[in-house]
C-alpha cells in the first residue's frame, strides 16, 4: 500500500505486522495530500473525526493521553513519500508539549533535565516547521546558554539552563509573530500536519522531485506516531543503520548511534557518533565504544531484527531505531540509497545467498546506476598533497573550484566550470547545489549525514566530517594548518579514502570486474534485444566493444570530416563549381573515409557496422565570418569571392529540414557513390584478412519517399558490383534506411520492398512529430513539465503515444512486406531505460546508444525482457481508498 501510505507508513505497518518493535501510530494517506492542494489546503470533511479515532487508539495501546496534565501523550509528525526523499520534507517531534505536559512528563520519567531538553527541542522545531521562524533565531540563545555553563555539548545544560531556554525561545516566538507559542496540543497536531503537507511544494522537495523525476502528483503521506526517547539517560539511545555497506556493499552492519540523543542530532553532526560494531570502531580508529560494548544484549536483538527485514524485503534496509530505558524500538525501515559498486554487489551477494533470484537481482538495479560505475579514480601513481582526511563517504574521486555556497556551485557550473562544494555540513536546501557540484566536502557529520546518504544517491563523491579543516564563509576560504584555498582555487576530493587534496590530481578510468562483470552476464542471458554503439571513431568503437556493444548501430560519417586535411577537402568539395572538381576533392575523403570504415570493421570483428550517409546540411562544413572564410579560401586555394558566395548560396531558413540527408546524394549522387566506395573497398581489404567477414549495412538518410530510395539504392548496388569486379572478391552488405520522418513511417510497407532493415532516428523523428526544435526546445519545455503538459522531455525519453505509436506501425507495415527485416533505433533514446522498454514492447531488435551507455542499455534490455515476460513492474494508482487514515502498531 505504499502509494497511499507513502513508503514510511507501508513500512511502518509491514514492520508491526511481522512482529517488530514499533511504536504505535497512523498515517494520513498520500489521498489527503491531493485533497488537500486540489482543494485550497482544506482537508476532507471526514478527516477530523478519522484521526480522533486514531488518537483514541495510540491512547489505548500506550496507556497514555494526548494532552493529559499527569500522564500525556507525545506523538512525532513525520512525512511519508511514496519513494524516498531523505531530508526534503519536514518533521515535529516531541509534539503535545506545554507548560503542563512537561511538569507531567519531568515527574513521569523521574527526570526533570530530559522534560525540558524534550520540550526545548520541540519549541525550536515546531517554530522552524510550522511557523516559520528562522533556526538561527533559537540557536543564538543555546550557543548563549552553553558558553555562559561553560560547555560544550547540549547535552552538558542542567535542567535550569534548559528551563530559561524554553521562556527565550518562546520570547522569540512572541517577538517574531506577535503572538503566543500555541499551547493546545490539539491545534499543534494540526498546525504540524498542516506544516508536512506544505512541505511537499518547498524548494527543495521540488528540486528533489525534479531531479528524480518524483511526479508531483504522487503527494506525501503524514504519519503520527507515539513518541519514544532516546534522550531520557544513559540507558537510551538512537541511531542509523545500513543492513550492508551503503558504499561497498559488503555484507557487514553498517551505521551510527549516539547515548542520551534524538535521531537529529545523529544525522546534523553536532556530536561525534559512535559505531555500531567494535569492527567498525577499531577500523575507524575510534575511541569511543561501540553499542557493541555499549549495549550487548540490544546490539543482539539489533542484528536479529536486521535479519529479518532483509529476508522479509530483499533488499539492503535502511533503518533507524531508537533505544528507551533499555528497550529497542524501529522507527523506520526502507530500501537503503546505495553507490553503484554497492547496488552490484548487494544484488549479486543475495543471489548467491539465496535470498533473490537472478531475475530479481537485475530488476533491484536502476541501469542509470551503472553509469555511476565509469567515473574516474584518482591516477596512483600521481602526486597528491594531502591536507586533511575525512570519513570516505561515498566513493569516487572528484577536483574542481571551491565555492561555499549551494548558489555559488550551481552559477559556476553553469558557467562550464567544474566545483567541489565545501559546507560545514549540509542540509536539504542545498540539494540544487549538491546536484551542480562534482563532489561534496564537509567538516561535520558521520558516514549517515545529510551530505553522505545524498551524495551516494547521486553518485557524487563525498568527504564528510573532515574535522581538521576550518571553513569561513564570510571570508570565502578554509584553513588547514598553515593552508589556506580561497573560494575559486582548485580541489580534489577522493570520497574512497576521505582524502581532500590540494590542486587537481589526475585521475585514471576505473576497471569494470568483478560483481560487474557478473551482472552483465546476467543481464545478457536475459535480453532478447541486442545492443549497438554509435561509434565514429577506432577509440569509440573499441570502449564500446570492451563494453560489450554487439556491432555498431550507426556511424556518423560526417564526424570523419572535421579534422586537420579532411575538414580542407571536404570544403574543396562543397566549392567545386562543377562535377569535376567535386569528384577530385572526393577523391580525397575516399581514402581518409576508407582507412576509417576499414578500421571500424577490424575492431568489430564480423559484428555489425551499420554507416551512415552524409546527413548534415553543408552550410554546417562553411565558417560564416569574413576571417574565417578568407582562412578556408586560402585553404582551399580559391578566391575568397568564392567562398562568401558559396555560404550565401548555402543558407537556408530552416537547415534542419532542409537541403540535407539523402536529398544531398539525390543533388550530387557522385557523394553516395563515393561513400558506398569507401565502404565497400573497406569490406574488401577486411575480407581479404579476416575469419570473420565485414557485414556492411549502408544507411540512406532523411527517407520521404520510396522514389528516393530507390534511386539511391541503385547507386550504391551499382558501386557495389563496380568494387566487386575490381578488387575480384565478394562481399555481403545490406542497404537500409532510417526511418525518422512520419510520412516514412507511415510509407514503410512500400520502403520495405527495397530496404532490408529499417533504424529509426528517434532524434529526428521526434522533431518532427513534434513540431520541435530540440536545439530550441530547451527554453520552453521545463515549463511544459512543471504544468503538467508532458511528464519528461521527449528528446530525453521516448514519446509512446506519439512518436512510440509511428514507430509501432512502421514495424508492423515493414515487416508485413518483409517479416525478418530487421530494425532497431539509433537516436539517443537507445541509451535511456524508459524509452528501452518501448522498444522491447514495439519489437525491435536491437538499441544503438553512446559507447558509455552501453552497460545501461543491457541492463535495461534485461529488465525490459523479464518485464515482458510476466514479472509484474510496480504500479502507480491514484484510487481513492478509504479509510483516509491508516493504523499501525502491536496487532
Amino acid at each position: 500500500m505504499k502509494n497511499l501510505l507513502g513508503g514510511k507508513g507501508a513500512n511502518l505497518a509491514e514492520m508491526a505486522s511481522i512482529g517488530l518493535p514499533v511504536p504505535p501510530g497512523f498515517t494520513l494517506t498520500t489521498e489527503v495530500c491531493t485533497h488537500f492542494y486540489q482543494n485550497d489546503c482544506n482537508y476532507p470533511k471526514e478527516l477530523t473525526q478519522q484521526v480522533e479515532e486514531a488518537l483514541a487508539l495510540v491512547q489505548t495501546r500506550t496507556g497514555r493521553v494526548f494532552g493529559d496534565s499527569t500522564n500525556p501523550l507525545l506523538v512525532s509528525i513525520r512525512s511519508g513519500a511514496r519513494a524516498s526523499m531523505p531530508g526534503m520534507m519536514d518533521t515535529v517531534l516531541n509534539l503535545g508539549l506545554n507548560d503542563q505536559t512537561v511538569e507531567a512528563l519531568a515527574k513521569k520519567s523521574g527526570d526533570r533535565r530530559f522534560a525540558f531538553d524534550s520540550y526545548r527541542r520541540f519549541v525550536q522545531m515546531y517554530s522552524d516547521v510550522v511557523l516559520g521562524i528562522e533556526i538561527n533565531h533559537f540557536e543564538k540563545h543555546l550557543e548563549r546558554a552553553k558558553e555562559k555553563r561553560g560547555v560544550k555539548q547540549d547535552c552538558e545544560l542542567l535542567p535550569e539552563d534548559l528551563e530559561k531556554l524554553v521562556k527565550s525561545y518562546k520570547a522569540v516566538v512572541q517577538l517574531e509573530l506577535g503572538e503566543e507559542f500555541p499551547e493546545d496540543p490539539n491545534a499543534q497536531l494540526w498546525g504540524a500536519i498542516g506544516a508536512v503537507f506544505n512541505s511537499w511544494m518547498n524548494q527543495r522537495a521540488k528540486t528533489y522531485r525534479q531531479l528524480h523525476d518524483i511526479p508531483e502528483w504522487w503527494g506525501t503521506a503524514v504519519n503520527v506516531q507515539a513518541m519514544v526517547f532516546g534522550n531520557m539517560g544513559n540507558d537510551c539511545a538512537t541511531g542509523v543503520a545500513f543492513t550492508r555497506d551503503p558504499s561497498t556493499g559488503t555484507n557487514e552492519f553498517y551505521g551510527e548511534f549516539l547515548v542520551n540523543a534524538q535521531r537529529e542530532d545523529v544525522v546534523a553532526g553536532i556530536r561525534t557518533p559512535q559505531e555500531l560494531t567494535i569492527k567498525a570502531r577499531k577500523s575507524h580508529g575510534s575511541e569511543l565504544p561501540s553499542l557493541e560494548e555499549v549495549m550487548p544484549s540490544i546490539f543482539k536483538e539489533l542484528l536479529s531484527v536486521r535479519s529479518q527485514l532483509e529476508a522479509h524485503y530483499k533488499d539492503m534496509q535502511d533503518i533507524e531505531f531508537t533505544i528507551q530505558q533499555g528497550k529497542l524500538y524501529m522507527l523506520q525501515t526502507r530500501n537503503g540509497k546505495r553507490t553503484a559498486p554497492a547496488a552490484l554487489q548487494i544484488a549479486v551477494d543475495m543471489a548467491k545467498e539465496g535470498l533473490i533470484s537472478k531475475s530479481q537481482a537485475l530488476m533491484s538495479l536502476k541501469p542509470d546506476l551503472i553509469d555511476q560505475l565509469l567515473h574516474p579514480t584518482l591516477d596512483p601513481k600521481a602526486k597528491k598533497e594531502v591536507i586533511a582526511k575525512g570519513l570516505p563517504a561515498s566513493p569516487g574521486a572528484a577536483g574542481g573550484k571551491v565555492v561555499f555556497s549551494a548558489d555559488e556551485a550551481v552559477r559556476r557550473s553553469k558557467d562550464g566550470d567544474k566545483v567541489i562544494l565545501v559546507r560545514i555540513e549540509t542540509s536539504p536546501d542545498d540539494i540544487h547545489g549538491l546536484h551542480a557540484a562534482e563532489g561534496v566536502l564537509t567538516t561535520r557529520g558521520g558516514m549517515t549525514s545529510h551530505a553522505a546518504v545524498v551524495a551516494r544517491g547521486m553518485g557524487r563523491p563525498c568527504v564528510a566530517g573532515a574535522g581538521g579543516i576550518t571553513v569561513d564563509y564570510t571570508a570565502a576560504k578554509l584553513t588547514v594548518g598553515s593552508v589556506t584555498v580561497s573560494e575559486g582555487q582548485i580541489l580534489t576530493i577522493d570520497g574512497s579514502t576521505g582524502e581532500v587534496m590540494v590542486g587537481e590530481v589526475p585521475t585514471v578510468p576505473p576497471q569494470l570486474s568483478g560483481s560487474f562483470g557478473i551482472i552483465m552476464e546476467w543481464a545478457d542471458e536475459a535480453r532478447d534485444m541486442k545492443v549497438r554503439a554509435n561509434a565514429e571513431t577506432p577509440a569509440d568503437a573499441r570502449q564500446a566493444k570492451e563494453f560489450g556493444a554487439e556491432g555498431i548501430g550507426l556511424v556518423r560519417t560526417e564526424h570523419m570530416f572535421f579534422e586537420g586535411q579532411r575538414i580542407v577537402a571536404m570544403r574543396q568539395m562543397i566549392l567545386a563549381t562543377d562535377e569535376n572538381d567535386r569528384r577530385q576533392a572526393l577523391e580525397k575523403l575516399l581514402v581518409m573515409q576508407r582507412e576509417d570504415i576499414t578500421e571500424l570493421f577490424k575492431i568489430m570483428d564480423g559484428m555489425p557496422v551499420t554507416v551512415r550517409l552524409l546527413d548534415p546540411p553543408l552550410h554546417e562544413f562553411i565558417p560564416h565570418t569574413e576571417a574565417e572564410m578568407a582562412s578556408v579560401a586560402k585553404a582551399a586555394g580559391v578566391p575568397l569571392d568564392r567562398v562568401r558566395r558559396r555560404a550565401a548560396e548555402l543558407q537556408e531558413a530552416n537547415p534542419m529540414l532542409g537541403h540535407r540527408g539523402c536529398r544531398l546524394a539525390i543533388t550530387y549522387p557522385e557523394i553516395c557513390e563515393m561513400q558506398a566506395r569507401a565502404i565497400f573497398e573497406a569490406a574488401a581489404e577486411v575480407g581479404r584478412t579476416s575469419k570473420k567477414l565485414p557485414v556492411a549495412e549502408v544507411m540512406v538518410p532523411l527517407v520521404a519517399t520510396t522514389e528516393e530510395l530507390k534511386l539511391l539504392k541503385g547507386v550504391i548496388e551499382k558501386t557495389a558490383d563496380a568494387v566487386k569486379k575490381e578488387q575480384g572478391i565478394t562481399f555481403t552488405y545490406k542497404v537500409g534506411t532510417m526511418i525518422e520522418l512520419p510520412r516514412a513511417a507511415l510509407q514503410a510497407g512500400k520502403l520495405a520492398e527495397m530496404a532490408e532493415f529499417f533504424s529509426f532516428g528517434t532524434n529526428d523523428l521526434t522533431q518532427t512529430t513534434y513540431g520541435l526544435s530540440r536545439d530550441d526546445a530547451g527554453s520552453f519545455l521545463p515549463e511544459y513539465k512543471a504544468k503538467g503538459i508532458v511528464e519528461q522531455d521527449p528528446f530525453v525519453s521516448l514519446d509512446p503515444d506519439g512518436v512510440g505509436e509511428l514507430i509501432t506501425m512502421a514495424v508492423q507495415r515493414g515487416r508485413s512486406t518483409r517479416p525478418d527485416m530487421k530494425m532497431g533505433i539509433c537516436g539517443e533514446h537507445g541509451g535511456d531505460p524508459a524509452s528501452i522498454e518501448i522498444c522491447e514492447r514495439i519489437g525491435l531488435d536491437y538499441v544503438s546508444c553512446s559507447p558509455f551507455r552501453v552497460p545501461v542499455a543491457r541492463l535495461a534490455a534485461a529488465q525490459s525482457a523479464l518485464k515482458t515476460q510476466g514479472e509484474k513492474a510496480k504500479q502507480s494508482s491514484t484510487k481513492a481508498t478509504k479509510p483516509r487514515v491508516q493504523n499501525f502498531g502491536p496487532w
